[in-house]
C-alpha cells in the first residue's frame, strides 16, 4: 500500500537511519522469534507510555490545522490510538500480571521521554507540517515494518505484535496519515515542496525522529 508520495522522499532524505530503525535488531528479533520476553515486555510498557503522549501530540495537530479535513484526519488517528492500538499492550501485560494502571503510571526510560518531547517541540515551536515531520517516522514505519513482517515472520511469539501492525486497518490508517502529508506539505510548501526553502527543515525533522525511533529499540533490547 502507498503512503503517499511525501514520506518516500523523508524517507530517502533520512538515508541510513531508515534502515537502522526499520531492521533493528529488535524487529528482526520479533520477526525470527528470537528477541528475550524480558526486553519485549520492556519495551511495551514504555510504548504505552510513549502512545500517552503521542495521542497528545496528535490531539496538538487538531489545534494546529488550518482545515477541516486536517482536523479531522487527526482526530481520527487520536481514536486509532487510544482506542485501538494500546489495546494491545493492555491485553499482552494483563496476560503477564501487569494492569493498565500499572501501565499509566510506568516511569518513562530516558529514551522515552526524548523521544515524546521532541515530537511535542516540534508542534509547539513550530507549524502543522512540523509537527507531521515528527510523527510520521512512528506511524509509517510500524507500517512498514508490520507490513514486512507480515509477509517475512513464520511461528513466532510476537505474531500478534505483528498483525496489529500488518492489519488492513492500521495500513488503511497509513495510508490517510500518508494523503495527509502530501496536502499539508502542498498546503504549506507548493506543489513542488522539495524545492522550497522550508524543506531542508522538514527532512531535518523526519530524520531526528527517526533518530530516535532507533534509540527507542536499543531501549528494549537493555532491558
Amino acid at each position: 500500500m502507498s503512503y503517499g508520495r511525501t514520506f518516500p522522499l523523508w524517507r530517502a532524505a533520512a538515508g541510513d537511519t531508515w534502515h537502522d530503525y526499520t531492521r533493528h535488531a529488535f524487529v528482526e528479533g520479533m520477526r525470527d522469534g528470537s528477541l528475550p520476553r524480558d526486553a519485549f515486555l520492556h519495551y511495551l510498557v514504555q510504548d504505552y507510555v510513549f502512545l500517552v503522549h503521542f495521542s497528545r501530540a496528535w490531539a496538538l495537530a487538531v489545534t494546529k490545522a488550518e482545515t477541516l479535513d486536517e482536523m479531522r484526519a487527526c482526530a481520527a488517528t487520536v481514536h486509532a490510538l487510544l482506542d485501538e492500538e494500546m489495546r494491545l499492550h493492555v491485553q499482552t501485560c494483563a496476560a503477564e500480571g501487569i494492569s493498565e494502571e500499572a501501565l499509566f503510571s510506568a516511569e518513562e526510560a530516558p529514551q522515552n521521554l526524548a523521544y515524546t518531547r521532541y515530537v511535542l517541540d516540534a508542534g509547539h515551536s513550530g507549524d502543522f507540517l512540523d509537527l507531521l515531520a515528527a510523527l510520521a517516522p512512528c506511524v509509517l514505519g510500524y507500517g512498514e515494518i508490520g507490513a514486512r513482517l507480515g509477509q517475512e515472520a513464520g511461528d513466532t511469539p510476537y505474531r500478534d505484535w505483528i498483525a496489529t501492525y500488518a492489519d488492513a486497518d492500521y495500513q488503511q490508517t497509513c495510508a490517510a496519515v500518508g494523503a495527509l502529508i502530501d496536502a499539508a506539505a502542498a498546503r504549506r510548501l507548493g506543489d513542488a515542496p522539495e524545492q522550497s526553502p522550508r524543506w531542508p527543515r522538514v527532512c531535518a525533522r523526519f530524520a531526528k525522529a527517526t533518530r530516535l525511533e532507533v534509540d527507542f529499540w536499543e531501549m528494549g533490547l537493555s532491558a
